[in-house]
């Protein structure tokens, strides 16, 4: 017999014995409420701009970003829409499909993304604005777009363009210049933008730019040994360093180059430490809160590196087993939350449940 919705969210350990989680029908409704949600809730709201004289304290998030003013900050806006996109694409009979459409032709709209464009050009100090977290996961809903053959996604494609090519030339402006990557657990992290940054560079054929990505990624990482993944995660942490690294550098070495990369990379005691549960003491906190969406990122790299080993290597079965785990932790939390994760938690689920 099926087991029902709420006691596949509800009954962790259930799932432990019996199941893997899967995105199914089911469960992708049931995510979809966080978004849905929130891509119009402009309030509460945590905007990242620089306010450059008098006449900016007045503005709101949605003068400054009517395409992505919700979901409580900038970057949770774009991922909940790019999950909005992902599951219209992959989900094509979704019941309030039809609604998921209206607010994507609104967001998505030329006049608002072009609005989101002019943003970067129209205010000053607007060169760091969501770098590169934001930026990454912009990168990534074109990129669904771009490889989406629907009518309605090569509308869409085309007017987040103005935007795209924006973002593309602040980071290859800045690619260049960034001289040390940024090994933290939560949004400036290094690895992460340049691994979904690459994802693109594949999809739309730039194989400059994902050169140049892959080059910056051996430079900053190549020599990594040993990597202290024993010390995470801090308390906030929604990646974890280490295996957002890793994650990466299977998108850049060829497959003998990465195992022996990986088995340097990593010692025992911290693959030890990496497969344990994150604790998460307090869910209404908006901080702590992060720890559920480490679990996800966790379960994403751990997939993504366990694919990208050959068979017999030791951390493939284990990683991948170990993934699941990850999922069957934080999917329950999700649910059991506030705001502080409702408006962005069910994308991290979306994106850590792909195959």
């Amino acid at each position: 017999m099926k087991k029902s919705l709420l006691a596949f969210v509800f009954s962790p350990f259930l799932i432990y014995a019996q199941e893997v989680p899967k995105l199914t029908d089911e469960m992708a409704a049931k995510l979809l409420e966080k978004p849905l949600h929130c891509i119009s809730q402009e309030y509460p709201n945590k905007t990242a701009h620089i306010i450059n004289n008098a006449g900016e304290v007045t503005l709101t998030p949605k003068d400054l970003h009517p395409s992505f003013y919700g979901c409580f900050d900038w970057h949770s806006s774009v991922h909940g829409h790019w999950m909005l996109v992902r599951l219209l694409k992959t989900k094509p009979n979704l019941a309030n499909a039809k609604e998921i459409e209206k607010i994507l032709d609104h967001s998505l709209s030329k006049e608002n993304l072009k609005a989101e464009a002019d943003y970067f050009t129209k205010y000053q100090l607007t060169t760091t604005f969501e770098r590169t977290y934001g930026w990454a996961w912009l990168l990534k809903l074109d990129e669904e777009l771009t490889t989406w053959n629907h009518p309605k996604a090569k509308i869409w494609h085309e007017n987040i363009k103005p935007l795209t090519d924006q973002i593309l030339k602040s980071w290859k402006v800045y690619l260049p210049k960034q001289t040390y990557p940024n090994r933290t657990g939560v949004h400036p992290n290094t690895a992460f933008g340049l691994a979904f940054a690459i994802d693109w560079a594949v999809a739309n054929h730039d194989k400059e730019f994902e050169n140049q990505l892959k080059e910056k990624a051996k430079y900053f990482y190549g020599k990594d040994e040993k990597t202290p993944a024993y010390l995470e995660p801090d308390g906030s942490d929604f990646f974890s360093p280490s295996l957002e690294i890793a994650d990466l550098m299977r998108r850049v070495l060829p497959q003998k180059e990465f195992v022996l990369w990986l088995n340097s990379f990593y010692e025992k005691r911290s693959l030890e430490n990496i497969e344990k549960i994150p604790v998460v003491s307090d869910l209404s906190d908006y901080q702590t809160v992060h720890l559920v969406g480490l679990s996800f990122s966790k379960a994403w790299c751990m997939k993504g590196i366990s694919k990208a080993l050959p068979e017999g290597h030791p951390l493939k079965k284990d990683f991948k087993k170990t993934a699941d785990v990850f999922l069957a932790n934080g999917l329950p939390l999700l649910f059991q939350g506030n705001y502080g994760g409702d408006h962005w938690l069910a994308s991290f689920a979306v994106y850590s449940l792909e195959d």
